[in-house]
């Protein structure tokens, strides 16, 4: 039998998102311990109307979401899927969603920032037309950091 996927637009207060942004923290903290102090800063959501998340026969599995870069731009944030969920294409099904979403909002450029040891992550994007370009706000000068964008 099939799992029944559900994807929901809801805001950073849903307990869900809350719980696997915490996953998510987790699992960067032991892939890159050495970098917590120079990112944790980055990683901060504060209240945020455009989140989503994943729910694999009524249980949540994926999550991420994206804030207002600039007034064209969305940074998509915070994209995870658990580990046990992974393969299963859950990532691609957000990030349209957040695209959808941000175009319906007027928005016209996507960009995000993944970590170099993230190959998955980054072969995902360069599926789904992102492109890497040069580090952007935060990201500048962070060598173990990956800027890719998109015109959406």
């Amino acid at each position: 039998m099939e799992d029944q996927i559900k994807i929901i637009r809801t805001t950073s207060e849903n307990h869900d998102f809350v719980s696997l942004v915490s996953a998510l923290d987790k699992s960067l903290w032991e892939a890159y311990p050495e970098l917590k102090s120079n990112y944790w800063g980055n990683n901060i959501i504060e209240l945020n109307p455009n989140v989503v998340i994943v729910y694999l026969d009524d249980v949540a599995v994926a999550c991420s979401c994206f804030k207002k870069y600039d007034r064209n731009t969305i940074e998509i944030k915070r994209m995870f899927v658990s580990v046990d969920n992974r393969g299963k294409r859950l990532a691609q099904l957000m990030l349209r969603e957040l695209e959808s979403w941000a175009k319906e909002l007027g928005f016209t450029v996507s960009v995000l920032e993944t970590l170099y040891k993230q190959e998955a992550a980054i072969r995902m994007y360069q599926k789904a037309a992102y492109v890497i370009t040069e580090n952007y706000g935060p990201y500048v000068g962070l060598k173990n950091s990956i800027c890719m964008q998109k015109q959406i």
